[in-house]
């Protein structure tokens, strides 16, 4: 009986083969020209390093012969008018970031899969880049993985195919390639990927999954240009909407750090990712106007505790933005650009607006840090208690701040929330803020009792009673006028998710712009 095998496949786009779809500096050498099962027009490289010790055979001084290398091999297999990549070890990072079809491996994951046999899945919220992998104990549908079509871009996906699909393989993961087994000997590998093709650019997810590509992936390249313009602007302009992130799950259970290449000059690292960093490493090379080649030329590099670079990725599938254009909404993430709906943007405003409201007190703020706001607040107007670094919490258990401005008006206790900037990612942790502190509030007698201690005798009757509201108070130099337009659009959907959880706990909710009026653009810290 054949051996089922693995097979990891990329579609290279239009115009790229086996010629040009790898990077310049490429270590596989020269293509093979002797290889006895190659299919016809086929190429293929060999990755065949030196042998090298493992770091920790000195580090332990080990007298034992402990050589180890890494093989591979990518072979470039022309199919119909396209040309796909077959990568075996880790030489997949030699293929150019832009010469490969990024939605090739999920789309026909999507098509080929059967919906009742999901077995895990990627997922990604754009608004916080927060990833997470579900994993099913055994197949199931995607109900199961509790994935909210409207906050959520589905990044992977695996499980077992339908039926017409398994005499060519019977499980499938997909992300920006597909994954599969097959028994398909060498000389039938090419009906084999004629096959993935074939079902690649099929609609059949559509039908199989109505709801899970709410957000679109733009193809159009003369939209694109005009998008990555947009990025460029707003890099130049220093936004505080633009945000920079690491473009896939990382494995935090080890120490990493990161660093930037791709110009002359030192190689300084830092702990975290912040886009001050990438900034401070252009200055530190005089480099003045951005550019997109730059973007995508420049590197984030993850480097182990020996400074060895384990993962890197271009500048641009590191950032984060939201824009308008032609009266439509776009979202960067991942190096590709995403188009959200109109008509799911209107529904959004309308679900929101009525949440948007003008405060008597909290008009315009004229402080840089946060709690020197909530402190001048609370100065200003006896009635307005500041609780910014308090915590209400239970003994024991992590610190839960009830919110950054305390004040009671007809018999209710007004929680009140504060954030400068409408970055997607503060907004957030805005929002979760809102809703965990009121819900710890309705659940934990503890929790109301350390809050009457932290307010005034004549502001505590609310809190006995549990009779709550949510204020969020965002800080931006946004038009007013704009409402819920003044966030980005993971910010609203993240924003609707709040409100939806407080109308079933009770609690009325608003929303209050603050017009700001200090220039951040310096980066000073708004904590």
């Amino acid at each position: 009986m054949a051996k089922s095998r693995n097979f990891s496949i990329y579609l290279l786009k239009i115009g790229y083969n086996a010629q040009n779809a790898l990077k310049e500096e490429h270590s596989l050498g020269d293509p093979l020209t002797s290889v006895e099962h190659l299919p016809a027009g086929a190429t293929l490289y060999l990755s065949d390093n030196i042998p090298a010790d493992p770091w920790w055979k000195a580090y332990w001084g080990i007298n034992h012969n402990l050589r180890q290398v890494l093989k591979g091999a990518i072979v470039f297999l022309p199919v119909d008018d396209r040309c796909v990549a077959l990568t075996f070890g880790h030489t997949y990072h030699n293929l150019k970031n832009e010469a490969y079809e990024y939605d090739f491996g999920l789309r026909t994951t999507l098509n080929a899969i059967d919906p009742k046999k999901i077995r895990s899945t990627d997922i990604l919220q754009p608004e916080d880049a927060k990833r997470e992998r579900i994993q099913s104990p055994v197949a199931s549908d995607l109900t199961f993985f509790d994935i909210n079509n409207d906050e959520s871009i589905v990044k992977r996906l695996t499980g077992a195919v339908r039926s017409e699909f398994q005499p060519y393989f019977r499980h499938v993961t997909g992300a920006n390639n597909i994954r599969i087994s097959s028994k398909v000997a060498a000389p039938e590998i090419s009906v084999l990927c004629a096959k993935l093709l074939e079902i690649y650019e099929r609609d059949d997810f559509r039908t199989a999954f109505p709801d899970i590509q709410n957000i679109i992936p733009v193809k159009d390249p003369s939209i694109i240009q005009q998008l990555d313009a947009r990025l460029i602007e707003a890099f130049q302009d220093e936004s505080l909407d633009l945000v920079l992130t690491i473009p896939e799950i990382v494995d935090h259970d080890t120490d990493f750090q990161i660093s930037y290449s791709g110009a002359y000059g030192t190689r300084k690292t830092y702990d975290s990712i912040y886009i001050a960093h990438y900034r401070e490493f252009l200055s530190s090379r005089d480099i003045t106007d951005i550019e997109l080649s730059l973007l995508k030329h420049h590197r984030l590099n993850i480097k182990d505790e020996n400074e060895q670079t384990k993962q890197s990725y271009p500048i641009y599938h590191c950032l984060l933005f939201d824009c308008e254009f032609n009266s439509n909404h776009y979202h960067l993430c991942d190096g590709n650009w995403y188009h959200i709906e109109q008509e799911y943007i209107l529904r959004l405003k309308e679900c929101l607006d009525h949440y948007f409201v003008e405060h008597p007190i909290m008009k315009e703020c004229t402080k840089k840090r946060e709690n020197s706001y909530n402190n001048s607040v609370a100065t200003a107007n006896t009635d307005y208690i500041c609780l910014d670094m308090t915590s209400i919490s239970p003994a024991g258990q992590s610190a839960v701040e009830p919110c950054d401005l305390y004040t009671v008006a007809n018999d209710v206790a007004n929680l009140i929330h504060i954030k400068i900037s409408t970055r997607s990612t503060s907004l957030s942790h805005l929002f979760n803020q809102g809703t965990n502190s009121v819900e710890l509030l309705r659940l934990s007698g503890e929790a109301r009792e350390n809050l009457k201690n932290l307010v005034p005798v004549n502001q505590r009757s609310p809190i006995d009673n549990a009779k709550f509201m949510v204020t969020y108070g965002i800080i931006t130099a946004k038009e007013k006028v704009k409402k819920s337009d003044a966030l980005p659009i993971f910010s609203r959907i993240s924003l609707r998710r709040a409100t939806q959880t407080l109308k079933l706990m009770a609690i009325e909710c608003e929303v209050v712009l603050i017009k700001d009026t200090v220039d951040r653009k310096a980066g000073s810290s708004t904590t």
